[in-house]
């Protein structure tokens, strides 16, 4: 890995985790620079994972810490999106490597839209039966397992409509990512698809743009990086597809 290398892993890992604590798919900008440093596809996508698990390690500290704690409210989803992850992860670690980085090419844009969608206010309560729940994030958990790029956006989305309001949604989501990770970053291991040293460069920034993304989470700032986001990402998902 060569130094321009290394700080561009840092200074997208420290973007990435400002915007996963702020709203999601900061993985659509990590993954891509992984692939561009010449991590394999799929080793990309494990690798990522050791920077998503000490970002939302972080990022859970500092909303805790700021009073925003959303332990209390993840408990009836973590059953669910656990086992879903963990089928995921199982599932693409089969995958070859030119296959995900197409996959994933082509999932960016969806994503993307996804993140430009004004999401409704939240309802005082849920409006789904519990057997909607368990279905809703099982689903969520596979496509965490797998891809994690912009799971966070989903899982908002989710959480919104379940009730709850943006900040403590985004405390919410932080944990279920954390756990999502925890299932799913081992059977990358096992699968020798972690390449440790970009892996702890990306994570180095990773962890502490979850940090800051938590102050700005909480002080209401989840617009503030959207452009950026939007343009790395269309910008990386034409190279990933080849189109320059």
């Amino acid at each position: 890995m060569e130094l321009w290398e290394a700080l561009l892993l840092l200074g997208g890992g420290v973007a990435a985790g400002i915007i996963n604590a702020l709203a999601g798919g900061g993985s659509t900008l990590t993954v891509p620079l992984l692939v561009l440093a010449g991590v394999p596809g799929t080793s990309a996508n494990g690798s990522n994972r050791v920077g998503i698990l000490t970002s939302n390690m972080a990022a859970a500290a500092n909303f805790r810490r700021l009073g925003v704690d959303g332990l209390a409210h993840a408990g009836p989803v973590l059953l669910p999106i656990l086992s879903g992850s963990l089928i995921g992860s199982l599932a693409i670690s089969q995958v070859a490597d030119d296959t995900f980085e197409t996959i994933f090419g082509l999932l960016m844009v969806p994503i993307i839209l996804l993140s430009l969608v004004k999401r409704p206010p939240p309802s005082v309560h849920s409006t789904w039966r519990p057997a909607t729940t368990i279905v809703v994030f099982f689903l969520i958990g596979i496509y965490g397992g797998a891809i994690q790029a912009g799971v966070g956006l989903v899982l908002l989305s989710a959480l919104t409509r379940s009730g709850f309001d943006l900040v403590t949604a985004n405390s919410v989501k932080v944990l279920i990512t954390l756990a999502v990770t925890v299932v799913a970053l081992p059977v990358f291991i096992i699968k020798g698809q972690v390449e440790w040293g970009p892996a702890l460069v990306l994570a180095t920034g990773f962890t502490a743009g979850g940090w800051l993304g938590a102050h700005v989470a909480v002080e209401g700032g989840e617009r503030v990086i959207k452009v950026v986001i939007v343009a790395a990402a269309l910008a990386l998902a034409g190279r990933l597809l080849g189109l320059y």
